[in-house]
């Protein structure tokens, strides 16, 4: 019986790719090199010689494109450390990019189009990506119904909390919609936004805020972490004296700020995305408003680079969750890891792309443990357990959510980005939220 397989990321609609034949020896699977992805989508293949190919879904253009290249960086560093093995398998790897320089983001007929590349290419095993948590809606369920899978799909950095769980802020039907077979194929290395809404509402109490007005840019991930957020603020007795969304096409805030200023909020809370307009959102939060209002946002406004590029020193003091560990606090192999990886690029990895590494290794062992086919590739990704890893111990639960969910708090401190704190919020908090 014949087979075909690789494990792959982006191709636009209407190009057809070329699958590897394969044969079944001994339950596993035994290949001739991988076949690469079109490069209308895809970079070059690292590795040609691999049997299976290994790829990301990121997107690589617009305002965060430095921080999702060095994210792809990451993934091969670890590929190379590993020596393109995983188990009795070679693997190769491809970046592909699930943006448009149209949009200068992620792209949903983009997303689309990939996911269903992947699923019609019966060489297709797994996927690290996506980076956003709309994208993730579109290409979950598609990659869930994969012939012969499904297939298995790792992110480094989705946090909308109906990706794998139920909970306030999620909508009917989640996340159940996203698995039309039943099998879990999705799992992700970083925390959901019901703790990042809860860490950061912790925090708003420490800063003394007594009255929020809570923003968010009517995505699936801005306004999810917006309600965490809202809920979790309720629980600790902070009054929400405004929710609403903000346009990120619009050309001026002024209206918002008044709004904001006559409710007598401490506290902005901005559920979203930067490339949404953030930078001139915070401009004119910071000229309509009193200065001393705490202006929080939550991961989307990272880097917090292009936070501060954009909104220039409006972003002074103002707070950045972003869902995990801090590169100072990282230990035994995540601080070998933060070494190496900055002296061969460079310069430190942004906390994505050490989950973007992580994202990898966890790839790595779920193929060493398969017998190479993509539905199995996909079960064994919920039997992952590793220790000593970048993260420190890594495992998911049946959910596929990673079982340790810490938040780093960072603050802009005169045009830079400093660790603040690490906050792990309650679980009654959380479950709040």
């Amino acid at each position: 019986m014949k087979k075909r397989m690789y494990v792959g990321a982006g191709a636009s609609a209407g190009i057809a790719i070329v699958a590897v034949a394969a044969t079944v020896v001994s339950g596993a699977f035994a290949r001739s090199s991988a076949t690469p992805l079109p490069a209308s989508s895809c970079s070059a293949i690292q590795n040609p010689s691999g049997q299976i190919l290994v790829a990301s879904d990121l997107p690589l253009e617009g305002s965060g494109r430095t921080q999702t290249e060095q994210m792809t960086r990451a993934i091969k560093f670890i590929f190379q450390q590993h020596g393109w093995k995983a188990g009795n398998y070679s693997i190769a790897y491809q970046s592909c990019d699930d943006a448009t320089a149209q949009a200068g983001k992620w792209d949903s007929g983009k997303a689309s189009a990939n996911a269903n590349a992947y699923a019609q290419d019966a060489s297709v095993g797994a996927v690290i990506g996506t980076f956003n948590s709309g994208a993730a809606e579109i290409e979950i369920p598609i990659l869930n119904r994969a012939p012969n899978g499904p297939v298995a799909m790792v992110s480094p950095a989705n946090t909308y909390v109906g990706l794998t769980h139920p909970g306030p802020g999620t909508v009917a039907g989640e996340p159940g919609k996203y698995y039309p077979t039943g099998k879990r194929n999705y799992a992700r290395v970083v925390a959901a936004d019901d703790y990042q809404g809860a860490a950061d509402a912790k925090l708003a109490k420490q800063l003394g805020v007594k009255k929020v007005f809570i923003l968010n840019d009517k995505e699936a991930y801005g306004l999810g972490v917006a309600t965490n957020f809202k809920n979790a603020a309720i629980k600790l007795g902070i009054k929400v004296v405004g929710f609403q969304a903000w346009d990120g096409k619009a050309s001026s805030y002024e209206a918002t700020a008044v709004k904001i200023k006559a409710s007598g909020a401490q506290g902005v809370f901005l559920g979203g995305l930067i490339c949404e307009n953030g930078g001139k959102l915070i401009k004119d939060i910071r000229a309509g408003v009193a200065s001393s209002v705490k202006i929080m946002a939550p991961d989307g406004f990272t880097p917090v680079s292009a936070t501060v590029q954009q909104a220039g020193s409006a972003a002074n003091n103002m707070t950045v969750s972003v869902a995990g560990l801090p590169n100072s606090a990282l230990k035994g192999a995540g601080k070998a890891f933060v070494a190496a990886f900055t002296k061969a690029d460079h310069q430190a990895p942004d906390p994505y792309s050490v989950y973007a590494a992580q994202a990898a290794e966890v790839i790595v062992a779920a193929i060493a443990q398969s017998n190479g086919t993509r539905s199995d590739i996909a079960k064994q990704l919920f039997k992952v357990r590793l220790t000593n890893t970048i993260l420190g111990s890594m495992s998911f639960n049946a959910n596929g959510d990673v079982t340790s969910n810490p938040v780093t708090i960072y603050k802009v401190v005169a045009g830079k980005s400093t660790t603040l704190e690490v906050i792990v919020p309650p679980k009654s908090l959380v479950k709040a939220a």
